[in-house]
């Protein structure tokens, strides 16, 4: 009854009142990513979802658009201000992913989004992290941040998948809002840049 009503219901009632107490919060955010970074304010991104439907991800900018002398982009590390290491260490660029919880692309908890280019190199077993929505938050990312290596992340995912509750739903938002707030600042995926998936030694 959880997995299939209450879990949606939930996000949905809470990513609303969410948006609604947090709106100073977006639009003083808005602001300051206008003036510090330029436009646009919010990055998007395409994202594999439930079933692996691809939908539009929503986060506020971190980086300029400094270019080179022949116009091309900078290196991320380059592009990446003091203000949006802050945005990122703060988790106050995932904000706007509440409007994708609100919308159906999301849930509150769930295995991470990860990159479109990641869906042909899964095996079956790590393919099973699409059984539900992806999330603000989840599992692997209360459980060692960046210390644990993607088959892992992958394994924990999948034990979110099957055993899925309401229990462990509010045991792993609990942790996330205690993470940001002692500044462990939950690295979501800024590591995935630099630390691609390649595919499973294990097809």
């Amino acid at each position: 009854m959880y997995r299939n009503f209450f879990k949606r219901f939930f996000d949905v009632l809470f990513s609303f009142l969410a948006i609604v107490f947090l709106s100073p919060i977006l639009l003083i955010v808005a602001l300051l990513v206008r003036a510090k970074l330029g436009s646009p304010i919010i990055f998007t991104q395409d994202r594999p979802g439930m079933n692996e439907k691809v939908f539009t991800l929503y986060k506020f900018r971190t980086m300029t658009d400094a270019k080179n002398g022949n116009g091309e982009l900078l290196a991320d590390h380059l592009r990446l201000t003091k203000f949006g290491k802050l945005l990122r260490s703060s988790s106050l660029d995932e904000l706007p992913e509440l409007f994708n919880i609100l919308k159906g692309d999301m849930s509150f908890i769930g295995p991470r989004p990860l990159l479109v280019e990641y869906l042909p190199l899964y095996n079956e077993h790590q393919k099973r992290r699409h059984k539900v929505r992806p999330g603000l938050s989840g599992l692997a990312q209360i459980s060692g941040r960046n210390a644990i290596d993607w088959e892992e992340k992958f394994n924990l995912d999948v034990k979110y998948v099957d055993n899925l509750t309401l229990v462990q739903d509010i045991k792993i938002f609990l942790l996330t809002i205690k993470k940001v707030f002692v500044r462990e600042g939950i690295n979501f995926e800024n590591s995935q840049q630099s630390n691609k998936f390649k595919g499973s030694s294990s097809k």
